[in-house]
């Protein structure tokens, strides 16, 4: 007779706000049922911000063994722009990731996600090489050896970086340290960038692009996106799940991939009357996952 194979408790969750705290942002993970959570490291708007004390990352610590909470990312500030073409911009950017770097470590959390960059101007290959040059200066000096970088898939929106996997699999080829970087997959930017993943053929077709392109190996985490808007149009606009272009059956097909049963699925759907919405989220991934 033979025994089933027990299936792992699906890893999906939500952005969450660290307000009052950064062990806070566990708190609300937990009141909702993630069994992952993403979060910023300081508030995303600014530059800089307050350094963690030692009593806000024991609280951390000692929240996250309570919660029980399997997987936690981090992603970075908004402002940073590794590819920008402007000194003073681009040496804030700098600045500024590995001061996140920083606080990723100190709080034990093992994938920073950001996004690649913006060239502004200054041409898409100038961009990759001072993206992947800046990654390999942050790589050689910052401490925290056991911190990731994560490079999310673009929408493609004005001169962003990263919406063809070739410009991600460029920015890999180039750095050093290639065990210290991965990829995170964005459902709605690889949508508004082209990629459709609405059928099984379609979804199937475009991840053997991914693995031949850039390899499944380096994928570390996935951002779960309806589209506001439709395939192709490099807009990055998010809609709730089953709400937008790409529709529900995309996100069923990421829930049952055996090959992702182990990476953590992060909503970063639209915030609107409290946790009402990404309630409903949680709720729809969890009905989409087979029993």
């Amino acid at each position: 007779m033979k025994t089933q194979k027990a299936k792992r408790t699906p890893l999906f969750g939500a952005h969450m706000s660290i307000a009052g705290g950064v062990e806070k942002s566990l708190e609300r993970g937990s009141e909702l049922g993630c069994t992952a959570i993403q979060i910023f490291l300081k508030y995303n708007t600014r530059w800089k911000g307050k350094p963690l004390t030692p009593q806000e990352q024991k609280a951390f610590l000692t929240k996250k063994k309570k919660t029980g909470i399997q997987k936690i990312i981090a992603h970075n500030c908004y402002l940073i722009n590794l590819a920008s073409p402007e000194t003073g911009t681009y040496q804030k950017s700098l600045s500024a990731m590995k001061d996140e770097l920083g606080r990723a470590a100190a709080l034990e959390i093992p994938f920073l996600v950001i996004h690649p960059g913006s060239h502004k101007g200054s041409g898409m290959v100038r961009g990759i090489k001072k993206i992947a040059h800046s990654l390999n200066l942050l790589l050689e000096t910052s401490l925290p050896h056991k911190v990731s970088i994560l490079l999310e898939t673009t929408a493609g929106q004005g001169t962003g970086i990263g919406h063809r996997f070739e410009q991600i699999a460029e920015i890999l080829s180039l750095v050093k340290k290639k065990p210290r970087m991965g990829v995170c997959l964005d459902t709605a930017h690889i949508f508004a960038a082209g990629y459709d993943i609405r059928t099984k053929k379609a979804y199937r077709e475009t991840l053997k692009e991914f693995d031949r392109t850039i390899s499944l190996k380096r994928l570390k985490a996935i951002h779960m996106n309806d589209s506001k808007k439709p395939l192709g149009s490099r807009i990055d606009r998010h809609e709730h799940i089953g709400e937008g272009y790409i529709g529900l059956e995309t996100f069923r097909f990421i829930m049952n991939d055996e090959r992702f049963s182990s990476l953590p699925k992060i909503l970063e759907t639209p915030k609107r009357q409290g946790d009402k919405y990404d309630i409903k989220n949680l709720q729809i991934l969890k009905s989409l996952a087979s029993p």
